[in-house]
């Protein structure tokens, strides 16, 4: 009998050789590469779960002829995240949750379980904590529901004996990489045990129409840990965002097959848990300086709604011959770019500074209507001079020094105007879009970034 060849999987991006590789063709990663022997096949005897595909129709059916089922769902009782599901879960649906070490995703799952709009119990498996331990964060966040149920469980054929019988109507698992099969040799936590696990228990979800709720490690780097292959094979992908040590915490949904993706809730750390933040604008804008230099505000799309950001910038003589470009929250190339054609439209001498730029709160920024607000920013703050007090900055800019307009102009100034701003610098092929709107804002219209620089400083 031949001897089956091993393949090598890339845990970054899920790229697949069939010899290591120290660099991966497709995401150019160094050292990502670990090796995946093929799952034994299950004996005759083995659970259905474990062996057997979830789908048992068979044939062919037109489109036409098939009818289409509302897929029923049920809250989680947290309004924020029932709005970046879809509406709440869907019975049925696979669910991963990634974040940072400590940054609320076992106390996010806690509160899902006690306040979750279920008839039937909540089974939440550990294989981190004991029983007494989970039972401790339940206390601390005032959770006593009856029909929570504990284990403290790894072993993938105990779990899926116990989803089997009992049939929870929410199953969540702490977490995903400490699970392993007893069918698979290799240690848990590798690409073989975590690829198979999550295959199983997607079998299990969709079989017995069971919503399962996973916790993902989150690397260094900022990706769930293991192989990117899990993100394929489960229905939503929820990323905790932002910067641990702070109270606010950012959940975006990075995938969801019930619902649209790039939805982004807020929440606020406390003793009795995660609450959801509505006006998440004035959360980030709260104890900003006023008439500083290096201060601008900008506003950003996140999903269905704009968020009123903060973006400071600071400027030092440099020290080294390459002058230095740290950017927290922006894209350092992008910002090197800019500087560049600032530098290039409006000759002012930055060429040999340090240039050091945040966003305030922790966001990241991938959009480039924020492009005007980051050079005003860094102009700002080499002159020293603040900018007006309540404007808002928008504006893309491009190689030329010129402005580009910016969609989703609605939103982002109807939450302006709630929030007081009295004042917008606007692209002039923005002003078609933003004369129709009904807002008591003073609108600044500029074409070049040398006039934007004119304006606002001179």
């Amino acid at each position: 009998m031949a001897k089956k060849k091993a393949q090598f999987v890339c845990r970054n991006c899920g790229y697949e050789t069939s010899g290591w590789m120290g660099r991966c063709p497709a995401c150019q990663e160094w050292n990502t590469f670990d090796e995946f022997k093929e799952a034994p096949s299950a004996p005759v005897d083995a659970k259905p779960a474990l062996r057997a595909g979830w789908i048992a129709e068979r044939g062919v059916s037109k489109l036409s002829e098939v009818t289409r089922e509302n897929e029923p769902r049920f809250s989680s009782g947290i309004p924020e995240l029932d709005r970046i599901l879809g509406g709440g879960f869907v019975e049925g649906s696979m669910t991963l949750v990634g974040g940072d070490p400590g940054i609320g995703k076992s106390t996010l799952l806690m509160q899902v379980s006690g306040q979750a709009k279920i008839s039937g119990e909540v089974l939440y498996v550990s294989g981190e904590e004991s029983k007494s331990q989970i039972k401790m964060r339940a206390d601390r966040l005032g959770i006593s529901r009856d029909s929570i149920s504990l284990c403290s469980q790894t072993s993938f054929e105990h779990i899926s004996e116990l989803i089997t019988e009992r049939r929870p109507g929410l199953c969540v698992i702490d977490s995903i990489q400490t699970l392993y099969s007893e069918e698979i040799s290799s240690a848990p936590g590798s690409v073989t045990q975590t690829r198979e696990v999550t295959a199983g228990l997607l079998r299990l979800a969709k079989s017995l129409n069971v919503p399962i709720v996973l916790v993902g490690h989150v690397t260094k780097d900022g990706a769930i840990a293991g192989p990117r292959i899990i993100e394929h094979m489960v229905d939503t992908v929820l990323y905790f965002e932002g910067d641990g040590s702070s109270a606010l915490r950012m959940l975006r949904a990075t995938k969801n097959r019930f619902g649209a993706t790039g939805e982004l809730a807020f929440f606020e750390m406390t003793q009795t848990g995660l609450l959801g933040v509505e006006n998440a604008s004035a959360l980030l804008l709260s104890g900003r300086p006023h008439m500083a230099p290096g201060s601008v505000i900008t506003s950003v799309v996140e999903g269905s709604r704009a968020v009123l950001l903060e973006i400071q910038a600071l400027m030092s003589p440099s020290s080294y011959a390459n002058p230095q470009r740290m950017t927290q929250g922006l894209d350092r190339g992008r910002v090197s770019m800019l500087l560049a054609v600032l530098e290039s439209q409006c000759h002012s001498g930055i060429s040999n500074m340090d240039a050091y730029i945040n966003v305030v709160g922790g966001m990241r920024i991938d959009e480039t209507a924020c492009d005007l607000a980051v050079l005003c920013a860094v102009f700002s703050s080499f002159s020293g001079k603040p900018l007006k007090e309540d404007t808002l900055v928008l504006g893309e800019v491009g190689l030329t020094g010129e402005l580009r307009p910016v969609s989703d102009l609605e939103k982002r100034l109807s939450d302006a105007a709630r929030l007081g701003f009295t004042a917008c610098v606007l692209p002039g092929a923005s002003k078609s879009a933003a004369s129709r709107l009904p807002l008591k804002i003073e609108y600044i219209y500029v074409d070049k970034l040398s006039e934007a620089i004119d304006v606002l400083f001179s």
